[in-house]
């Protein structure tokens, strides 16, 4: 990625959480342990999947892109995070303020994209199940997230490319705990009009549209189920996305607080401490606990790696 020179600003500094005093050690530890549980309990959803012949289908195909995802998103913001909370306050290269801006906001923006997939896969599935195998062959769930992949890192590479043309001249201080898209504009001595609507117009076929997309599916899929005549085949039907709708929740509901409504200073910093480190923590327990398939593979796995030993 191409950074231009002409900004005055070479390092800027994150201030993180501040006036944590002596709680400052146990907060720093608390997200090490979160980090290290994010990374373990993803790389184990992507093992389980991987090893297990029994759950070889898209749902989990798609599950092991979404853990992956969120190991990415956890790496790119708690390691620098630890060490903001750690010293107080830590300076960061600018371009490695704006090569995390990027990664992060791709991340974001691919988690949207992913969680569509997935609800496409469950509108399938429950609504057109004689076709499920048909639509949701291997060649397509390689396709989609290749497609997937490949588009949001493309798409949101114009926004970090453009911002890095912009001229920073100070201040160079971030009341925050990573570089995100506001704080960083704010820095900027240039006009920012012009981005903010690049901004806008990507975030409608990037997070707006897929929204709708699982709106719609989640739609087609309560009026199908409304229509199974008894309550257990209602109860099974609906178990089987249960744990994507959970998700799906979680997610967006974190980000429309956080976007939609004009935080600042410390709420700022708490909704996004809940999206970018806590969600991607709940994300494999969601599916781990309520997922009878995901539990079966695991006693499976540990079986064969107990005898194996």
């Amino acid at each position: 990625m191409q950074f231009s020179n002409a900004s005055a600003v070479t390092e800027i500094l994150l201030l993180g959480f501040q006036n944590l005093r002596s709680f400052r050690i146990y907060f720093f530890l608390l997200l090490l342990i979160i980090f290290c549980v994010t990374v373990c309990g993803n790389l184990l959803i992507i093992l389980v999947v991987s090893f297990s012949r029994l759950i070889h289908s898209p749902m989990y195909f798609f599950l092991t892109q979404l853990s992956t995802l969120d190991i990415l998103l956890s790496t790119i913001i708690v390691p620098n995070m630890l060490q903001v909370v750690l010293y107080e306050g830590s300076f960061v290269s600018f371009k490695g303020c704006l090569t995390q801006f990027y990664c992060f906001s791709a991340s974001e923006s691919l988690e949207c994209l992913l969680l569509t997939v997935m609800s496409y896969d469950r509108y399938q599935a429950i609504c057109n199940p004689l076709k499920y195998t048909l639509v949701m062959d291997l060649t397509f769930c390689i396709k989609a997230v290749l497609l997937c992949w490949g588009t949001i890192f493309a798409v949101m590479l114009t926004i970090a490319v453009t911002m890095s043309y912009l001229w920073f001249c100070g201040p160079n201080v971030i009341d925050h705990f990573f570089c995100d898209f506001d704080p960083l504009l704010e820095l900027s001595c240039s006009d920012t009009f012009f981005l903010k609507i690049e901004d806008i117009m990507l975030a409608v076929p990037c997070v707006l549209c897929p929204f709708i997309v699982i709106i719609v599916s989640y739609v087609y899929i309560i009026f199908t189920i409304l229509k199974i005549p008894s309550v257990t085949g209602r109860q099974k039907t609906f178990s089987t996305c249960s744990s994507h709708l959970a998700v799906v929740s979680l997610y967006y509901g974190s980000l429309i607080i956080i976007y939609l409504f004009p935080n600042k200073g410390n709420v700022k910093k708490i909704l996004s401490l809940f999206y970018t480190v806590v969600t991607p923590l709940l994300n494999p327990m969601i599916y781990s606990l309520s997922n009878r398939d995901i539990k079966q593979a695991f006693k499976k796995l540990k079986s064969k790696m107990s005898s194996a030993l």
